[in-house]
């Protein structure tokens, strides 16, 4: 499994992303250097992109089969496309407060924690649709990483339910735009794969 194994608040910062958006609570102490100059309408369409890379732990080739997938759709690419990234295995468990980040999620996922609809599932891009119910594997359930839960559930977005005493979750209805929770602007990833 490739991943982005570089400093992670450096290309937070770099790309004008809050920590907290990929899970981490930590502060960094150094001040960001200005840019000199402007960016090009290039820069800004790439920086997005990267940004949406970074957010989600999507790799290029990746990213540009969600891209397709989501051209392919009816309706608006640029929600389509942020939708299809929502709906990967490793963001709804992130988002069903089941891991603290989303590498964590995939990590969980690819070791084999999860059940969907229950199957075991260990693929972090498997694609979950609007009624699956996801939930932590009865030998799994022991396991010290999912103690946490019963305490907290951090990140629980509107469009899932969560039980936390029985550790399963269910989709209820597919993200919509106003349920992404950071700052992007999809427009110019369209913008920049349609060149």
């Amino acid at each position: 499994m490739a991943k982005y194994n570089g400093p992670i608040l450096k290309r937070a910062r770099t790309l004008g992303v809050a920590p907290q958006v990929v899970g981490i609570d930590k502060k960094s102490n150094r001040n960001p250097k200005q840019r000199s100059g402007k960016l090009s309408e290039y820069g800004l369409q790439l920086q997005e992109k990267q940004k949406a890379k970074f957010i989600y732990g999507v790799l290029e080739k990746q990213f540009r089969r969600v891209y397709k997938d989501a051209e392919k759709l009816h309706g608006i690419t640029g929600e389509n496309l942020l939708q299809l990234l929502e709906l990967r295995l490793d963001n709804v468990v992130y988002r069903m407060g089941f891991a603290k980040t989303r590498n964590e999620a995939k990590q969980l996922i690819s070791h084999g924690h999860f059940l969907v609809n229950g199957k075991k599932v260990d693929i972090p891009s498997y694609r979950v649709s609007q009624g699956d119910v996801i939930s932590v594997k009865e030998k799994s359930r022991n396991n010290g990483v999912f103690k946490y839960t019963e305490d907290k559930v951090w990140n629980q977005a509107k469009w899932v339910s969560v039980d936390v005493e029985k550790l399963e979750g269910k989709v209820d209805s597919l993200p919509q735009r106003e349920d992404i929770d950071f700052e992007i602007n999809e427009q110019l990833i369209v913008e920049l794969y349609s060149k």
